[in-house]
């Protein structure tokens, strides 16, 4: 008997190692984004909520540019190369997206942080409040 599981075949493995290395190209994870920051990034983290979401908790770090607000001006702070990764609430908030593709569009580097805020917390992070903030 088949299952909605095994009805359609998996990719063959050269493929399904192209499309899942190819993926590392457009996301990374908050494990290797927690990590690289405690070394000392090399790259900006852009927390593309709205500045009321952003003052109630944020990855210490990230710097606040909602995604509709992202523009070639706001951005010529940073050397072109310049490789941004941006974040959202999570999984269910496509606000990363919106921004990793404004960024794109403005010929920037770019990747998302999957999971956003959600995946944060579920890896046991802390998130910063404008009122912690030293």
């Amino acid at each position: 008997m088949t299952s909605a599981v095994t009805a359609i075949p998996a990719a063959p493995s050269a493929l399904a190692r192209a499309h899942f290395a190819a993926a590392f190209t457009f996301e990374t994870d908050c494990w290797d984004v927690h990590d690289a920051l405690s070394r000392g990034p090399d790259f900006v983290l852009l927390d593309v909520r709205s500045p009321a979401m952003f003052a109630k908790g944020h990855v210490p770090g990230a710097v606040n540019l909602p995604h509709g607000k992202i523009i070639r001006s706001r951005l010529e702070q940073w050397p072109e190369e310049t490789l941004f990764v941006t974040y959202c609430a999570g999984p269910h908030c496509n606000g990363a997206a919106r921004g990793a593709l404004r960024l794109a569009e403005l010929g920037r580097p770019v990747k998302i942080m999957a999971g956003g805020v959600t995946g944060w917390l579920d890896e046991g992070f802390a998130l910063q409040s404008l009122d912690t903030e030293a």
